[in-house]
This record gives structure tokens, C-alpha cells and sequence, in this order.
């Protein structure tokens, strides 16, 4: 294992790799930026590196001060978290080219993956069915052209990244030019590379990922599925598994081609291929080559640490185990964002006066917030998540109330009433939901009445 490991983010996902390292007796360095002076995660490592200003630009995605920070402090390992360098080829090179070992995928298949036109050539040769769409990248006038040939609604999606950042969704011709400059704009901003693609965007489906962990020589451990498809102008709201509308035959379908994907590029780390579920079939849409934000859910139900697993696997120490991962319980994932809905979700940055997160059996919180943070204005809005297991889901959801109404929050808006909303919602207790449902929903959640009144006005 390593001795000491730099963190290259921030927020809860630099607070949960910490905390793995020091169960793992690894000793961490955290980067900052000038607004995250007093962030939690700057204060839990044993060493903290100021890599620049607030613009993520001139800290957490300056390749060169991140590296320099690693080897000066005489590193052996970077962990990129999510967002920012981590699916960044380039970055990973650099790791390399400085004899830093980085935690996640080779390089090469961070390219084959953000590489839409080669990732579907791969995937398409293991047998997993496609959306509709465009081989790569697409100029404005090769979106047109799409649009017109397998019509709309049309999805554009950044190809450097995901979390639902540089993502459009386009109705009809005439709102493509705008679409496209908005998302290349908002691309690049989130990950340096203004890049999009676009595919047909399948609006009555369920968004559903299959988590794997892969040893790099051909060997892989899936680990289930994630329901991903309550989400709100392309971010998730809240995640779950196992997916009410995934059944045992179209759970085992998709972990074993996710598995041939995996195996057919060696692939090392965690990653997550996700699809688009719609009358029983799956179509695949990407493979996010990094650790999810919801990855907590696959934790607390099979019981394996997917961080362990990231850095045994780049110590060369190989997989918790391979095949199929054993399922558990139900498992809820609430992100709790620093939003107004008064004011059409902006973001809600401030002194958290108060923070009081919820406990008690079954329950877990990944934040790095506590009384007194101030809430830089310069990031995403992700404040924490909350996540809770049962014996099976309506415990499950029974449970995600219970923690939410426990969570005491004051000094900024937040989601969490919007989270209450749709657990008591009727049609989410029923499962039968896609990733339309927030929008059909907008006439009786409260928070999105006001949300909606908030932007008529």
C-alpha cells in the first residue's frame, strides 16, 4: 500500500478519500484553493498544498501545480476524486511522467472512454446495444444534421466529463444554436475542453449504472446497479438500489456485458457504465471512468469500500473479489444542495449558521460542512448526502425521512424539502418512475411550484 497519497479535489469527495486513507494508515495531502482555506478537508489531512486562486481553472484544474504539489511533498499516489482532472488523460499522463501512480484508470482508457466515436466502436464489439447519435464530437452544423436525420428531442452532452455539466437538451432545430453554445461554454468551464456529442434523448426511460471495479489484467467485479433517473435539469437528485424497475434477469444482462466491456480494455479502478432502460431493453450511453458521487449507495449495500478498492487496485493488490458482488437490503442516496428553490434553484452560497446531520441506525452522511463553513460561490453546490439503508425499499424510504426530517440546516437554502417532497411522493413510492418524473411532477411538488413560479417571474 501507498505511504502517502495527494488528493487532487475538494469538498465531501477529498473528506471520504481521507478518511479511507487513514483507515488504510496512509498518510494524505490535501490542495486548496484560495476560497477553501478553512474546508474540512483541508484540515483533516495531515498535509495541505495552496494550488492557486478560487477559479477552478487556477487551482483544481492547474495540472502543473497539482503535480508539483504531489511530487514536493514527495507523494507516491493522486487521487482525482470526481469532476474536475479526473477523467482528464493528460493529467493521468502527467502522474505517470512524474512517477506518480494515479488512482483510476490508465490513461489510455481515459482516452478510449472520453473518445465517444472508439468508446461505442468498443462497447458495440462486446455486444451492448447503442443510443442513437453522433461517433464523436460534433461541430454546431454536424448537431443540425443529426438532429434532422434521427430527429428530436436531442441530447448534448460535454465529452470530457459528466455530473450533468455541459448538458443540454434540445427540443426542436431552433433551439440548437443556442443549446450548443451554452453547453461548449459550460464544458469548458467545468473541465477545461469545450467538446459535446449528441444522441437522441430517450425521455420516458430509467437512467440506471452498473458500478465495476477492474484489476487491469482482464479480471472484473461487478457490483449491481444504481437508478439514477430522478433528476433535475440533467443533475441527480437522488439515487437508489437496487432499481425498482430492474428485474433479476436484466440486473445479471447488464453487469455481464458491462463485465465484457471491461474485460475487452483490461480496464483498472472503478467506473460506471451507464444506460438507458426502456421497455426491458438497455442502450447504452458512457462510461464515467472515476468514482460516482453515488457511490455510497453500492457501498452500504454490499459492504465494500470502492475508495479501498481504488488504491488496493493501483498498489497492485488486486480486486475485494471478482464476479458479481452480493446485494443486500435497499439503499437511498438524498444530494443535499445549497439551492433556493424561491428562487429557482440558484445556488445558496453562505455562513452555515447551523448543521446538524441526522444519525441513527442505517444512516450515513458524506459532507465536508460543519457550523460556521462558509459556502464558496465559486463551485457546485453539493453541500451533503445523505444515504441510509433498510431491509427492503419502503424501510428504506420510511428511513430517508426520518434522517432528512433529523437534519438541521440554517444560514443557507437548501434541497432537502424537495428530497421530502418526492419520498412522499405516490409515484415514487411507486417506483414506476423515469427520468421524466420531475418534470411531470412540477404541478405537485411544492418546491418545484415555487421553483417554477420563481422562473415565470
Amino acid at each position: 500500500m501507498f505511504r502517502r497519497v495527494l488528493i487532487a479535489n475538494r469538498g465531501d469527495v477529498a473528506v471520504r478519500v481521507i478518511r479511507t486513507c487513514r483507515d488504510l494508515g496512509v498518510e494524505t495531502v490535501a490542495v486548496y484553493s484560495t476560497a477553501d482555506s478553512d474546508s474540512l478537508h483541508v484540515r483533516l489531512a495531515d498535509r495541505a498544498v495552496h494550488v492557486g486562486p478560487a477559479p477552478a481553472r487556477d487551482s483544481y484544474l492547474n495540472v502543473a501545480s497539482i503535480v508539483a504539489a504531489a511530487t514536493t511533498t514527495r507523494c507516491e499516489a493522486v487521487h482525482p476524486g470526481w469532476g474536475f482532472l479526473a477523467e482528464n488523460a493528460a493529467f493521468a499522463r502527467a502522474c505517470e511522467d512524474n512517477g506518480l501512480e494515479f488512482v483510476g484508470p490508465t490513461p489510455e482508457s481515459i482516452e478510449l472512454m472520453g473518445d465517444k466515436a472508439r468508446a461505442k466502436q468498443t462497447v458495440r464489439a462486446a455486444g451492448l446495444p447503442l443510443v442513437p447519435g453522433s461517433d464523436g464530437m460534433v461541430t454546431l452544423a454536424e448537431a443540425r444534421a443529426i438532429g434532422q436525420e434521427i430527429g428530436y428531442p436531442l441530447l448534448l452532452k460535454a465529452s470530457a466529463g459528466g455530473g450533468g455539466r455541459g448538458m443540454r437538451l434540445v427540443a426542436g432545430e431552433e433551439e440548437l444554436e443556442r443549446a450548443y453554445g451554452a453547453a461548449a461554454a459550460e464544458a469548458g468551464a467545468a473541465f477545461g475542453y469545450d467538446g459535446l456529442y449528441a444522441e437522441k434523448a430517450l425521455l420516458d426511460a430509467r437512467h440506471v449504472e452498473i458500478q465495476v471495479v477492474g484489476d487491469g489484467n482482464g479480471r472484473v467485479l461487478t457490483l449491481g446497479e444504481r437508478d439514477c433517473s430522478i433528476q433535475r435539469r440533467h443533475q441527480k437528485v437522488i439515487e437508489e438500489a437496487p432499481s425498482p424497475g430492474v428485474t433479476p434477469e436484466i440486473r445479471q444482462a447488464m453487469e455481464d456485458a458491462a463485465r465484457r466491456a471491461c474485460e475487452a480494455i483490461r480496464y483498472r479502478g472503478t467506473g460506471t457504465l451507464e444506460f438507458l432502460l426502456a421497455d426491458g431493453r438497455f442502450h447504452f450511453i458512457e462510461m464515467n471512468t472515476r468514482l460516482q458521487v453515488e457511490h455510497p449507495v453500492t457501498e452500504v449495500l454490499t459492504g465494500i469500500d470502492l475508495v479501498k478498492a481504488q488504491l488496493r487496485v493501483a498498489a497492485g493488490e488486486g480486486l475485494p473479489a471478482t464476479g458479481s458482488a452480493a446485494l443486500q437490503g435497499h439503499a437511498l442516496e438524498v444530494r443535499l444542495n445549497a439551492e433556493d428553490p424561491a428562487r429557482d434553484f440558484l445556488p445558496s452560497p453562505g455562513v452555515l449558521e447551523r448543521f446538524r446531520p441526522p444519525l441513527g441506525p442505517g444512516v450515513r452522511v458524506d459532507t465536508h460542512a460543519y457550523e460556521g463553513y462558509r459556502i464558496p460561490p465559486y463551485y457546485d453546490s453539493l453541500l451533503a448526502k445523505v444515504i441510509v439503508w433498510a431491509e427492503d425499499r419502503p424501510a428504506a424510504v420510511a428511513r430517508g425521512l426520518r434522517a432528512l426530517s433529523e437534519l438541521d440546516v440554517a444560514g443557507v437554502a437548501t434541497t432537502r424539502e424537495l428530497a421530502m417532497e418526492i419520498l412522499r411522493d405516490g409515484q415514487f413510492a411507486s417506483g414506476s418512475y423515469t427520468t421524466s418524473y420531475l418534470r411531470d411532477a412540477e404541478a405537485r411538488l411544492p418546491s418545484l411550484v415555487a421553483a417554477e413560479a420563481a422562473g415565470a417571474a
